[in-house]
């Protein structure tokens, strides 16, 4: 596996243990979302919207000239937009094929499947897809 990915999830996991409740981890995936760069009106269109997601979600990606996927992204809920930037901060720049193959350990290690609503566990799920389908594409081309 991708020893930047690896190192990525290892410094979430660190990050996120510093908190001992969940509304602070929240407080933590907010100040992520806020930090998210803007999204250009070039990404922010309907063909880039997640689907399974109850809040809209915008993810689109491009490819470098190494085959390493770009992400760009943004959500309209704050909750979910912190979710994205998680996400974007884990997998961006990466390789296409090693986020195509990514085994994203580090969601379950600081207990996001299990404290996240049903619609937003759903929502982060169609995220991670879209973004390996992501690198699927890209490493084809």
């Amino acid at each position: 596996m991708n020893a930047e990915l690896q190192s990525r999830q290892e410094q979430i996991v660190e990050e996120f243990s510093f908190y001992e409740d969940w509304m602070e981890k929240y407080e933590q995936l907010i100040d992520m979302g806020k930090e998210l760069a803007v999204l250009s009106d070039e990404h922010r269109q309907d063909e880039h919207l997640i689907r399974g997601c109850q809040s809209r979600v915008w993810l689109s990606a491009t490819r470098t000239e190494e085959k390493h996927v770009r992400f760009y992204a943004d959500s309209d809920a704050i909750i979910t937009k912190g979710l994205v930037a998680l996400m974007v901060r884990v997998l961006d720049g990466l390789p296409a094929k090693d986020i195509a193959e990514s085994d994203l350990w580090f969601i379950e290690k600081i207990g996001l499947d299990k404290h996240l609503s049903p619609t937003r566990a759903n929502g982060l799920h169609s995220m991670v897809q879209q973004m390996k389908r992501y690198g699927v594409a890209f490493q084809a081309k």
